[in-house]
Order: C-alpha cells, then sequence, then structure tokens
C-alpha cells in the first residue's frame, strides 16, 4: 500500500486536511479499489478520549452510497494508512487547484497521459 500511495503523490494534488465539501481519493489494497467520495460531515467522536471523527461520505459511484468510516485525524488527512477488517486503506482530499498543473508542467502531464493510455 505504501507504494501506491507514493505513486498517487506523484499523480494527485491532495490537501493537507480533510473538510466538509472536499472530494476524497480512497485507495483500497484488497479489494484493489480506488474510488472518489464526497465528505458530507464530519462528527467528533465523544465516546473516544483520543481524537477520532465520524467522516459522513457518498461514494461516487452509480448508485450513489453513503458511509460513515471513523478515522483518527492522521488517517483522515492522509498522514497515514489504515486497516479495515484488516485490509489496508487510504484516504485523502483532493486539492483542484491550478497548483499542481504548474508544479507538474507540460512534459509531466505528457507523460501521465502516456501512462493512462
Amino acid at each position: 500500500m505504501k507504494k501506491i500511495v507514493e505513486e498517487l503523490r506523484q499523480l494527485v494534488a491532495f490537501k493537507k486536511t480533510t473538510d466538509v465539501g472536499d472530494v476524497v481519493f480512497i485507495a483500497a489494497k484488497e479489494p484493489k479499489m480506488l474510488f472518489y467520495a464526497y465528505v458530507n460531515k464530519i462528527e467528533r467522536d465523544s465516546s473516544r478520549k483520543d481524537e477520532w471523527w465520524h467522516l459522513h461520505l457518498t461514494l461516487l459511484s452509480v448508485p450513489l452510497q453513503k458511509i460513515t468510516w471513523t478515522l483518527r485525524t492522521e488517517q483522515m488527512n492522509g498522514q497515514e494508512i489504515f486497516t479495515m477488517g484488516g485490509e489496508e486503506r487510504f484516504l485523502q482530499a483532493v486539492d483542484f487547484g491550478e497548483k499542481r498543473e504548474k508544479q507538474l508542467g507540460s512534459d509531466k502531464k505528457v507523460s501521465m497521459l502516456k501512462r493512462v493510455k
């Protein structure tokens, strides 16, 4: 999973934090899945002493699916790979700003397009 996350960081511009209204990228090692979700709501889990959060998501799939994951701050901000049901997961908010395009430059964009085809 670590290698997958490193490759994703080369291809996708990520935000440092996750907020309501963000689109997050989710990667799962088994089953191998890459997908996006919309963050509907973030609530503090008051039943725990440490900082845990209920992250209410809508998976951007057909049909749309609503899920709630309980994650620590580092897990919902892409700073830590975590497990669910014994399987590794990664989640981080996507930065749709122009900053990433300027960083990549035109050569990097072309090589990325070749890899996708």
